[in-house]
Order: structure tokens, then sequence, then C-alpha cells
């Protein structure tokens, strides 16, 4: 028996499902999940001594790849002085103060553990600065697993969402309304209907957790012009897009200014960091200068905060996001050459070192709440055929990819072609996927 399978045999034993993370038991895509022993590069090594290109990447935060040495130095200084304090230090007013510097919306960060605690603070604080309870996400999007964010669409513009996890109270779900990304109208719907009590609208402003959606011209800016004008805030959900797309993230790139936004991934070099920031007179409405609690005995973790600004002092010094932005495009073309996407049914959506390939027809969506599971029922058989040719995706067909500075020439070529023929074997549409 593998390794892999032993260990997730003993791990269903004594974790619920054998995971600390849902998407990570296969359940998508079937099979027996893979344990990793180590990762160098672009490059993942499970306990039975396979080796995969990895575009999973840590669901997106490793943007230098597996066990950067600037990253594991800075890692190790920063642990033989001692791992966490629960008291201030300079690491994180030096991270605080790179970040306010290269996102220019952001004026004060606060930082957090996860990516789930910084919306779930960034919401807290814009109710609590608006003094309204109300709050409008898009179906599709998430937003991490607080109560009041797990939520779904109901049936029509002006419902309020219902909870789409059990153990999330009805009544939680009445503070939450639901609209459809790169929809104006729909949010115009729930600010005519409800009247100054609408706090805030939160948007992953690229959606990329229920497949990569890009924004509509101007629906981003439009948006944000939207809620300022019914007195509330607008939300720019980076968790993933921050510092991938570019130091200012998807505000910058798509041209709009959020009165918050919220971060994680890559700031944290890798290890479990998250932050929100923003107006300065906002930020100053959180305890202790306000009345808008929040707190986290790891928050601001020297060793996370050693990590992140090292990463973030690499992307500065090797011209991340042109290069990242140039492997995207070549890796992309590459594919095309080798195979004829729209005569499969298959779409590629990318932006920057993002994609993700749409297996439902060969237009992409242009909202999360709008996916065909057909998608998912090619992607099992894609996903463990590029898993067998030592390729490792993210096990879930509504996932994206990640590129980061390791992958070179060869890596993404070869990726390429394991990926157009997989592609090109794989069950037609409306077919079974043996």
């Amino acid at each position: 028996m593998p390794t892999s399978d032993s260990l997730f045999a003993r791990a269903t034993n004594v974790i619920p499902g054998g995971v600390n993370s849902p998407v990570r038991a296969f359940g998508g895509v079937g099979g027996t999940p893979r344990f990793i022993k180590r990762g160098e590069g672009c490059r993942l090594t499970d306990v039975d001594g396979r080796t995969y290109i990895d575009f999973c990447l840590s669901w997106g935060p490793l943007i230098l790849g597996h066990a950067h040495p600037r990253v594991l130095a800075a890692i190790e200084r920063a642990a033989k002085d001692g791992t966490s304090f629960g008291a201030p230090t300079e690491a994180e007013v030096l991270l605080a103060e790179k970040v306010c510097a290269l996102v220019q919306p952001v004026e004060q960060v606060r930082f957090v553990s996860s990516g789930t605690e910084a919306t779930m603070s960034a919401i807290r604080l814009a109710r609590g600065f608006t003094g309204r309870d109300l709050i409008i996400k898009f179906a599709g999007c998430y937003h991490g697993h607080a109560d009041f964010l797990l939520v779904q669409a109901g049936s029509g513009l002006a419902t309020f969402g219902t909870p789409s996890s059990a153990g999330v109270p009805a009544g939680i779900g009445r503070s939450t309304l639901v609209a459809h990304y790169n929809d104006l109208a729909s949010v115009a719907a729930h600010f005519d209907r409800f009247p100054n009590q609408i706090a805030c609208v939160i948007a992953e402003s690229v959606p990329a957790n229920n497949g990569l959606i890009l924004p509509e011209r101007n629906f981003l800016r439009d948006l944000t012009d939207l809620a300022h004008r019914h007195g509330a805030l607008m939300i720019s959900d980076e968790v993933i897009t921050g510092f991938r797309l570019g130091f200012g993230g998807a505000a910058a790139r798509f041209g709009f200014t959020p009165d918050l936004m919220t971060f994680g991934k890559i700031i944290g070099g890798g290890l479990p960091v998250g932050a929100f920031g923003g107006r300065r007179d906002i930020m100053q409405h959180l305890a202790p200068l306000g009345k808008v609690y929040q707190a986290g005995t790891l928050s601001g973790n020297p060793v996370a905060m050693a990590a992140g600004l090292a990463a973030l002092e690499v992307i500065e010094a090797e011209n991340a996001y042109e290069r990242l932005e140039q492997m995207g495009a070549r890796f992309g073309a590459t594919l095309r050459q080798q195979v004829d996407l729209e005569s499969l049914g298959v779409a590629l959506t990318r932006i920057g070192s993002i994609f993700w390939l749409y297996l439902a027809s060969s237009q992409a969506p242009i909202d999360p709440a709008a996916l065909d599971t057909a998608s998912a029922a090619r992607y099992r058989y894609l996903f463990h055929f590029a898993l067998d040719h030592g390729i490792y995706l993210a096990p879930s067909a509504y996932e994206v990819g990640f590129l980061s500075l390791a992958h070179d020439d060869d890596a993404l070529n070869r990726a390429a072609g394991i990926l157009a023929e997989g592609l090109k074997t794989m069950p037609p549409l409306g077919a079974t996927a043996p």
C-alpha cells in the first residue's frame, strides 16, 4: 500500500475526513490525497517519493516557489530569538510600513492570522464605522468561513442570503444580502430596498475561489461609486490577488479605490498571516483607539512577519510582476499551440500568474454563481491524468492554478504538453468520466 494511502487511513481515525481543510480530501476528484513530504522551487515530493510540478502552491501564497532561501533564512533568524511573544515587535512595524508604502489605499494595516479573520474583521469594522448592520456579498464568492459569509443567493435579487453550511443559524444569514458579480443592477436593487441600512459591499475583486472570473469593464469602479453614493464602504477582498497581481492588487489593476482591503497568502511568505487595512479614519475605529474590537494572540507573529517581509523584498528586487505576466502569457500560448481548446469546449482564463481551465464551455463565465457542473465531471479525469504524469493541480474543478517565479521554461513547457494531452483525451461534454 502506498504510504499516502496508509497515512490517509490513519488520519481518518483522528481527523474528521482525514484532512484539516475539506478540499484536500480529493472529494471533488476522487481517489486518495497525496501526503507531501517536501517542496523545493516549483516542485513537490510526496511521502512515496513521487515528484510533481506544483500549480497549487499552497493555494496561492508561494509566489517565490517552495522553500525560497531568503524566506527560509528570515524564518531561521527570527525563530532563534523566539517564536511568539504576545507583545509588539519591530518586525510587525517593518512589514506594516512596507504594506502601507506599496498599497496606495492602505494608510494603516492590522495583522491577523488568516484570510477569514481579515474579512471578518474588516466587515465588523465597516459596521462599526457606519453604524449599519447589513452587508452585500456576491454569489459564488468566498470570503472565509465566518458564519455571516457562508451564505448563497436566494430566490431573487432582493432576498436575503440563506446559510450554505450546517451549523449556521438562519438568522445569521439575514444580515447578508447576495448580489450577482458583474451585475450592477443586482447591487443597486439591494440599496433601493434597504436605504441607509447597508454598511458595505465586499467583493473578491477577481473571484478566484469558484472559478477565475474577470470583472467586466468599469464594474469595480462603478460598484465602488454606487456604494459610496449610498454611504456604504467598499471592501476589496484581495486575500488571493493582493501582492499577486501587483503591489496594488486588483484595485490598482482595475483602477478603483476601496475603503478597506483584505490580504493573506503572500504577505506571510507562506506562513499563516492575514491583514486588513485602509483609510486611516476608518482604521482608527479599531480598539484600542475605537470601539470596534479585534484581537489575536498570534497576530503579528514575529516569525511570520519576518517571512512576509523577506518575500516582499524579493518580489521588489526581482521585478516579479513583469516576469510573472510574461510567464503566464507564454504558458497560455504554449498550451493553445498544442490543443484547440475551443473545439473541445474548454475556456482558458488567465490574469497575471493566475489561470483556470473551465471545461464546460469555450465561453468563459462572467458570474461565479453560474458555473456548469459539467466542468467538474471532466476535471476529475484531467486532474488524475495530470497527477499521474507529475503535475499537481488543485483537487477541485473550481479552484485556480498559480505560477511562481520558480517555474522555469522547462517546467512550464512540460506541464503544457501534459495538460494538452489530458485535454485531448478527456471525455467529451456530457460523457461520464472513467
